[in-house]
């Protein structure tokens, strides 16, 4: 599923009558969580037991994220799940704000480690790695 560019929705707000003219026609485009974890399954063909094993996360938590019964994620846990999905910059963006979460920043040390990492398709454990080295919290970590 093909996401507008930012840069065009903020033109269209911008072009738009009023706020609730702009917000009446994109109601409802907000990801759900659940539907785009399983939306980015889908698209790599891996198996959710796998991918939950993978992130390192407890089996029947990672079940219920997948079916929507859990909400509200820890930005780690969507972190984690993003390199167990091998999510590019933007759509480990995309996983973030749908979890409610803070995107990237690259502007922050941490993110941009994480953000390199993501870039170079390194695994969780290589990113952990990389981040115990330069003296941030691994994801997961405490």
């Amino acid at each position: 599923m093909e996401e507008p560019l930012t840069e065009d929705l903020l033109d269209e707000l911008r072009n738009a009558p009023s706020p609730e003219d702009y917000l009446a026609r994109h109601a409802g485009s907000t990801r759900v969580f659940a539907d785009y974890l399983n939306e980015l399954l889908d698209e790599r063909g891996l198996e959710r037991k796998e991918v939950v094993r993978e992130a390192g996360i407890d089996a029947t938590y990672g079940w219920q994220l997948f079916k929507g019964k859990r909400k509200n994620p820890s930005r780690d846990i969507v972190l984690a799940l993003a390199f167990a999905l091998g999510c590019s910059v933007r759509e480990t963006d995309r996983l973030l704000q749908a979890a409610g979460v803070s995107k990237l920043y690259v502007k922050e040390r941490r993110d941009a480690i994480v953000i390199f990492c993501l870039d170079q398709h390194t695994t969780l454990e290589e990113t952990n790695k990389a981040l115990y080295r330069m003296g941030e919290r691994t994801i997961g970590g405490d």
